[in-house]
């Protein structure tokens, strides 16, 4: 009987490592939509990359100007998961070098690494999978003129069991979805432009959006403001703040100062924007003001929050 008990139980193991093993298998962007594809627009990726704000991780701590295009990495995300740390990015054999179109829409669109491993989600894939798969392809040529560099990435400093990658793989089946956010009621085409600026290459909910304990944001509560993921030395988070028109929001803000603060750092009262949106304006102050407006007009429409956090 004892004997029974214990190949039932070994049965039970083998079999939910097999389930276990096959729901958390990566997945990759279809390829034959690739093959599609027009040649990648470098002028366009560039737009791509500033409105994904790609360099305000990537680019080497402390880099102004032009050194901000020489994607070294090694920007450190503290968290309660551990801290996260930024790669290279760069055409360097160190970053993107060998990478495919594949490879890199992959990582993009399905958080999954050249290698076929799940990404963290300290990489924004999970607004990044709602992007068009050609602005994808624009992205990466644009990328392609970088300069590059030969700073070797660094591992992330996470303890178990955050350090098992494949357990992303439930994660995702829970929190990576390419559905909008948000329902918009009968969009015109620059709310439609300004949700695809917000929701997907912008990331914007990243940060605006509050967590769960599993670290999913809480659409529920889009964008009504959250407690930064990042932790400071004595462990306290930051405040950001939220951006719906709902109580302690920005009513109060119209769609032009919106557009003027994403172009000027500004805000209505003439005070400055500052922490992270600093690196933030540097990004959207290269928009077209068309876009800018998009953006302002996209959160002017979307519901109403009251604050999404609780103050420490």
């Amino acid at each position: 009987m004892k004997r029974k008990l214990i190949s039932a139980a070994l049965l039970c193991a083998v079999t939910g490592a097999g389930v276990f093993w096959f729901l958390t298998q990566p997945v990759h962007v279809d390829r034959t939509a690739l093959d599609k594809l027009a040649a990648g627009d470098v002028k366009n990726g560039e737009h791509v990359f500033y409105a994904g704000g790609c360099a305000s991780c990537h680019a080497a701590p402390g880099a102004t100007g032009d050194a901000k295009l020489v994607l070294a990495g090694g920007h450190e995300l503290k968290t309660d998961f551990g801290t996260f740390i930024a790669p290279n990015i760069s055409p360097s054999s160190h970053g993107l070098k060998d990478w495919t179109l594949g490879e890199f829409a992959d990582a993009m669109l399905e958080g999954v690494g050249r290698n076929g491993e799940h990404l963290y989600p300290s990489f924004p894939y999970t607004s990044y999978t709602r992007m068009k798969l050609q602005d994808v392809a624009d992205l990466y040529a644009f990328m392609e003129t970088l300069p590059a560099s030969d700073e070797a990435s660094k591992p992330h400093e996470l303890g178990f069991p955050f350090n098992i990658r494949r357990g992303l793989g439930l994660w995702k089946m829970l929190y990576l979805n390419n559905a909008p956010a948000v329902a918009l009621n009968n969009p015109d085409e620059q709310l439609k432009r300004g949700q695809y600026l917000v929701e997907a290459m912008g990331h914007c909910g990243e940060c605006h959006t509050p967590r769960n304990a599993l670290g999913g944001a809480d659409t529920t509560q889009w964008l009504a403001g959250a407690l930064s993921a990042e932790t400071d030395a004595q462990g306290k988070r930051g405040i950001v703040p939220n951006i719906t028109s709902g109580e302690g929001g920005i009513s109060s803000w119209s769609a032009s100062d919106i557009a003027y603060g994403l172009e000027s750092g500004f805000t209505p009262d003439f005070d400055s924007m500052g922490g992270s949106m600093t690196d933030v304006i540097a990004n959207t102050s290269k928009l077209t003001a068309t876009d800018r407006e998009a953006i302002a007009a996209y959160l002017k429409a979307i519901p109403e929050h009251k604050n999404g956090y609780s103050s420490q």
